[in-house]
């Protein structure tokens, strides 16, 4: 089995009369080499389940089916899926067109196999951040993802406090999962040349989501959250103002001057913990 090649990527585009669309956020990885780094990365191997979002023209799709891994390829662009049967369906490669963003997860997934999935995917920038936060919080079956996004973002995914990437986003993956950049990806891969730099982030769900010790409703948890990093350059007495009360400081040990890139996740659960709204 072979991967796809830049020549092979134009040509696909050629025969089935297609443009790459910048609304959909279309980069084809025409590097072989890449891929199956990607592959290898998300340790994909036979008798795991793997679900790629945005499979495009199937260039990943054939180094994770080259791995023995049973793949499910969701594509959400119409006039891309018939290159895309036409590639990957050979390989046993099963292809779903729709919008990841708007699927069933856990129906779409169960139907198919109970479960564990892993998600491997170069997801199109904008949508990674809301895409890969839903299906932490509402697909339990989709056990661990290595996704390929714009370099900020996945910074920002896998950010740990005290850093300046760190945002409501890097709490809410913390909460239920470890994350780490595993390597970078450079512009020159892809059809056509994206103007950022990617990486390749690694996010294993957590056996047990949400933070030992602390006792908070999760929409309570986030709200404070996303409270505190709506104006975090000021100090969280002052963004937190109405939201935290003044004792909540003392009794969940984090100072009010501190600002919100500083407290990780167990900090952020004791001061909601700590304040006297109902979790």
């Amino acid at each position: 089995m072979v991967t796809l090649t830049r020549p092979q990527i134009s040509d696909l585009l050629s025969r089935h009369r297609l443009r790459p669309s910048r609304a959909l956020g279309q980069n084809f990885v025409a590097d072989p080499n890449t891929v199956r780094r990607v592959a290898r990365l998300a340790a994909a191997g036979p008798g795991d389940r793997v679900v790629e979002i945005g499979a495009g023209l199937g260039s990943l799709t054939l180094a994770l089916a080259e791995t023995g891994a049973s793949v499910l390829a969701v594509e959400i662009d119409r006039h891309l899926v018939p290159a895309l049967r036409s590639v990957v369906e050979p390989a046993g490669v099963e292809v779903l067109e729709g919008d990841a963003l708007a699927l069933d997860w856990p129906a779409v997934l169960a139907e198919r196999h109970a479960g564990p999935w892993a998600l491997v995917a170069n997801l199109p920038y904008n949508i990674a951040t809301p895409l890969v936060i839903r299906l932490l919080e509402e697909v339990p079956a989709i056990a661990r993802m290595l996704v390929m996004v714009q370099r900020e973002v996945a910074e920002r995914l896998a950010a740990p406090a005290g850093t300046e990437p760190y945002g409501a986003a890097s709490v809410k993956v913390a909460y239920w999962a470890t994350a780490a950049v595993v390597g970078r990806v450079p512009p020159t891969v892809f059809v056509p040349r994206p103007r950022v730099d990617s990486a390749l982030v690694s996010i294993v769900r957590r056996p047990v989501p949400g933070v030992a010790g602390a006792v908070v409703g999760y929409e309570r948890l986030f709200a404070v959250v996303r409270a505190g990093f709506a104006q975090r350059r000021k100090m969280l007495r002052r963004a937190l103002e109405g939201v935290v009360s003044p004792a909540a400081f003392a009794a969940a040990g984090v100072a009010p001057t501190a600002r919100a890139e500083e407290l990780d996740l167990e900090a952020w659960a004791r001061l909601a913990a700590a304040t006297a709204a109902p979790g």
